[in-house]
């Protein structure tokens, strides 16, 4: 009588031996950190964070707060008014300044009785601490931007130091992602509209 299994039985397990298994980690390893430097360089040549630090920007931004910043917004674009940028600080370039663009090449910016005047155009600026204390009348160069912070009697900016060289800009910030209670957008720009 010939028997009749009902179960199957496994095919024999063939282990790889300690070598090969050790060899595999280790390209497993290899692998993983190589797509961690790519990533971080890839984030890296599109974006930047910076903490803010000062008052310079407040009510907008306060000291402390981190934001991310697009390098490559004015690849694409032109500058706004009204914009939040990073650049380098033109009398020492390795230090970066956060502020808002006010004056865009080749306009005439004038602060007077409290108010900003861009090419005749009073701005409509909700987003200052309190109207600016000092006065003044700047042309814009072509290849430059006129910042100010919204702190305006409380920030170091063009009104003190003069232009921010296109070449200067780092990118504009976009995003306040620390701490966790600050978290949003950035306010996109403020076009120049005529007060009342």
């Amino acid at each position: 009588m010939e028997n009749f299994h009902t179960e199957s039985y496994p095919d024999p397990i063939e282990y790889e031996g300690r070598k090969g298994g050790v060899l595999r980690i280790l390209v497993d390893i290899f692998e993983t950190i190589l797509l961690s430097l790519i990533l971080f360089l890839a984030i890296n040549a599109i974006s930047a964070r910076i903490r803010v630090d000062g008052f310079s920007m407040e009510p907008t931004l306060q000291t402390g707060e981190y934001v991310i910043v697009n390098k490559l917004s004015y690849r694409m674009s032109e500058p706004k008014r009204g914009e939040i940028i990073v650049f380098h600080f033109p009398r020492l370039p390795e230090q970066e300044y956060i502020k808002r663009i006010i004056g865009l090449p080749g306009d005439e910016v004038q602060i007077r009785d409290g108010m900003v005047t861009v090419n005749g155009v009073v701005l409509e600026e909700p987003y200052i601490k309190a109207e600016p204390s000092y006065r003044g009348n700047w042309t814009v160069p072509d290849d430059a931007l006129f910042v100010l912070g919204d702190n305006r009697n409380n920030s170091s900016d063009s009104h003190n130091w003069g232009w921010v060289p296109l070449d200067y800009v780092i990118g504009k910030a976009v995003f306040v992602y620390w701490p966790p209670t600050e978290w949003g957008v950035i306010e996109g720009p403020m076009e120049a509209l005529a007060a009342p």
